[in-house]
């Protein structure tokens, strides 16, 4: 079976090639190597796959590539590729967002139903939320998202909804929240936060550490995105969490207990985009993928803990 992975180079991109190839999956694997974080970074995540000899890597940016010969014979196209980070989506690099976001899942879009894909599952995000009145968060909660990455994730998933609805493009889209665990990227808390305790450093914690999240570890992500591929409600929206709500001070003191270690806080205000709050009800998700959330909060900053001092 032949699947693809756009964004394979990825953090959540490159732990799904990994598990598609362990079970006998053809993957292809689509990266633009964009500059959000440097390249080596993206090519260790790659790594193993690139030892398997089911990998292909085809380098380039999903709008612009011909993507007929790449979609070619494609059981399952998995579109993770994306240009990531809330705080950097403000000012004239929204261009760059509304590029890769948007215009990359038309082009991709378009392509799948000329080569008649059975199965597309686009990698959407929590961000398409902002802040709701109640929590939690349901999947036909209304979306009013606070920032410019957001927007253009929620405008893919209408692209998706659109072709669904007028051209029967099979797509399902999924909901992550907050997702952490080895390979994370650079820039996330806990990768910043883990890094910091590795070395003696200080963290900065914006706002008044009192907003909570849905951390979800990305072998769950993994699992659920799978299932969406096989039997996803064609059309449908899934949110996928961990099922904790915690708020990031909680999750100070918990890095410190799994690391043993004393984190210096440097207090910051709140970033502009940045959601209050975010809590996932993934009753649906259960329910139509099989989904459970496996992996708790504590064993999964322990296994990125790991993850980290080996990075040493």
């Amino acid at each position: 079976m032949k699947v693809v992975v756009t964004g394979a180079a990825g953090f959540i991109g490159s732990h799904l090639a990994d598990s598609l190839l362990a079970d006998g999956r053809e993957v292809v694997g689509v990266d633009a190597f964009v500059d959000y974080y440097p390249r080596e970074v993206k090519e260790r995540n790659l790594a193993r796959a690139r030892g398997h000899r089911s990998f292909r890597l085809v380098e380039g940016t999903v709008q612009d590539m011909d993507l007929a010969p790449v979609l070619d014979g494609a059981s399952q196209v998995f579109h993770l590729a994306a240009q990531a980070g809330v705080r950097a989506s403000w000012g004239r690099d929204f261009a760059v967002y509304t590029d890769n976001n948007v215009l990359a899942t038309q082009r991709l879009l378009e392509a799948s139903v000329a080569a008649r894909v059975p199965r597309l599952v686009y990698a959407s995000s929590s961000s398409v939320y902002g802040d709701a009145a109640a929590l939690p968060l349901q999947e036909q909660t209304a979306c009013r998202p606070v920032s410019p990455y957001g927007v253009t994730k929620l405008a893919a998933e209408h692209l998706a909804n659109l072709y669904h609805s007028n051209l029967g493009m099979p797509v399902v889209s999924l909901r992550y929240f907050t997702v952490y665990g080895p390979r994370q990227r650079p820039d996330m808390a806990f990768h910043r936060f883990l890094t910091a305790a590795r070395d003696g450093a200080p963290i900065r914690l914006f706002g008044d550490g009192r907003q909570t999240r849905d951390f979800t570890y990305v072998d769950d992500i993994v699992a659920a995105t799978r299932a969406a591929a096989d039997s996803g409600r064609a059309g449908g929206v899934y949110n996928v969490g961990g099922g904790e709500r915690v708020a990031l001070s909680d999750v100070i003191g918990r890095i410190e207990r799994v690391t043993g270690r004393r984190l210096e806080v440097i207090r910051e205000g709140a970033q502009k985009g940045d959601m209050r709050d975010t809590f996932a009800d993934t009753s649906a998700a259960g329910r139509d993928l099989g989904f459970r959330s496996r992996v708790s909060l504590d064993e999964g900053l322990a296994r990125e803990w790991d993850w980290i001092r080996g990075q040493a």
